[in-house]
C-alpha cells in the first residue's frame, strides 16, 4: 500500500503530536489528513489473510458479483483509516486506550486505486469525574475515496492524560 499521509486542513492541531495531551483536543474543531492508495494487491493480501471472501480476493468472480468488480473488506478500511488516525490525530504521550468505537459504516466500497482520505472532528470532551488527570475525546472519523465520497465513517472514543502543571 502506498501510504502518504500529510495534514491537508489549513491549520494543524493547537500542538504537536509528541506533545499533544487532553486539553489540544478542542471541541468542534476539525481536521483533514490524507491520502493512502490502495491496490488491488493490497486488498486481495489483506482478504487473503483476513477476510478471505471471494469479492475481496478473486477480481474474475468480483466482476461478477454485487459490486461488479473486487472491493476491499470492511476491516481493511477502517485499518487504513486507524493507521492516519494514529499517524496524524492520537497523541504520541498522552493516549491511554480506548473504550471502543459506535456507529460505525461502511457507505461505499474501496476499490482498488482508491486514495482515500480522513477527516476528524472532535465532537466531545471531557474530563474524567473519578480520576481527574485525564479526560475523554469524542473524536467523528471520516474517510472519503479521491472523488470526496464517504466511504466510511465511526466515533471514536479516547482516555488521553491531562497536560501535567508546571
Amino acid at each position: 500500500m502506498h501510504t502518504h499521509t500529510r495534514l491537508l486542513s489549513d491549520h494543524d492541531l493547537p500542538a504537536p503530536i509528541d506533545d499533544r495531551w487532553f486539553e489540544d483536543y478542542v471541541v468542534g474543531a476539525s481536521y483533514d489528513f490524507g491520502s493512502v492508495t490502495v491496490t488491488e494487491d493490497d486488498i486481495v493480501g489483506f482478504a487473503r489473510q483476513y477476510d478471505p471472501q471471494p469479492i475481496h480476493t478473486d477480481p474474475a468472480w468480483a466482476a461478477e458479483g454485487p459490486f461488479h468488480g473486487l472491493i476491499a473488506s470492511g476491516i481493511q478500511t477502517v485499518a487504513v483509516v486507524m493507521r492516519m488516525y494514529v499517524d496524524h490525530y492520537i497523541s504520541r504521550v498522552a493516549s491511554l486506550a480506548s473504550p471502543g468505537v459506535d456507529e460505525l459504516r461502511w457507505l461505499r466500497p474501496l476499490r482498488p486505486g482508491d486514495e482515500l482520505r480522513m477527516r476528524v472532528t472532535v465532537a466531545a470532551a471531557r474530563v474524567s469525574e473519578s480520576k481527574p488527570d485525564r479526560g475523554l475525546v469524542h473524536t467523528k472519523v471520516e474517510g472519503f475515496n479521491q472523488d470526496g465520497e464517504p466511504v466510511v465513517g465511526f466515533m471514536a472514543m479516547n482516555f488521553l492524560a491531562r497536560r501535567p502543571a508546571g
